[in-house]
């Protein structure tokens, strides 16, 4: 029968000290594999919190949880992770404030999604991002259309931030509410403006059809010019 407090077995799990060195080994592959991991989800995936949070928070919650639950997790392999994984996060933030080229590698870049009113199809694609959760984003801050946007970013902590239009200067636009949005059409009756259901580039249409000189698509919705409201 084992007795509570036995400090080999607590400290260590009577494993051989030598072991330590496997523990910082593991330490370090599963601290990559995670970052790895993350990286991979995008910018949404870790929304609000930097990639570099995210996985302390997960690799120092594994550490953590572990020897307080399980009998045979001794305390000093979990404070070698400890102490791994924060050497391991000082390091890559040291490097990714000496190397920009390293900063993009593990955080990312700023991207362009909305360009003078339209979607930057090409940037748009390299994100994993729908567009029904970009315009839920946008229509949060108000914007009824992509008319009233000059440009938009998507940073690497997976905020958008949003420049607008003066209203004396704002463009009619893709209508983002979802009432307006849906009426789409091929076939044009009314001669007006239009805007391409998926890129937002905005054409002056006459009867019958189109196709987007920008995007090559051949759906349009009727474009509204509305100031932001206060």
């Amino acid at each position: 029968m084992k007795e509570i407090f036995e400090w080999e077995r607590l400290l260590t799990n009577e494993l051989p000290l030598v072991f330590v060195f496997e523990v910082i080994f593991r330490s370090a592959i599963m601290f990559t594999i995670v970052l790895v991991a993350l990286r991979a989800t995008g910018k949404r995936g870790v929304k609000q919190l930097s990639i570099f949070e995210t996985v302390i928070i997960i690799a120092l919650g594994s550490a953590a949880g572990d020897p307080m639950f399980y009998e045979d997790v001794g305390i000093l392999p979990a404070l070698v992770v400890f102490t791994t994984v924060i050497l391991l996060y000082r390091g890559v933030t040291w490097l990714t404030g000496k190397s920009i080229w390293f900063e993009k590698l593990v955080e990312g870049e700023t991207v362009c999604l909305i360009k003078e009113g339209r979607f930057s199809i090409s940037e748009f694609k390299k994100e994993s991002l729908a567009q029904d959760e970009f315009f839920s984003e946008l229509r949060l801050k108000s914007i009824e259309h992509l008319g009233q946007v000059k440009n938009a970013y998507l940073e690497p902590s997976g905020e958008v931030s949003v420049f607008f239009y003066d209203d004396k200067e704002v463009l009619p636009g893709l209508p983002l509410l979802p009432d307006l949005y849906k009426v789409k059409r091929k076939e044009i009756h009314v001669e007006s403006c239009y805007a391409c259901s998926f890129c937002g580039n905005v054409e002056n249409l006459k009867p019958g059809t189109a196709t987007c000189t920008n995007c090559k698509r051949d759906e349009w919705v009727l474009a509204i010019k509305t100031q932001r409201k206060a």
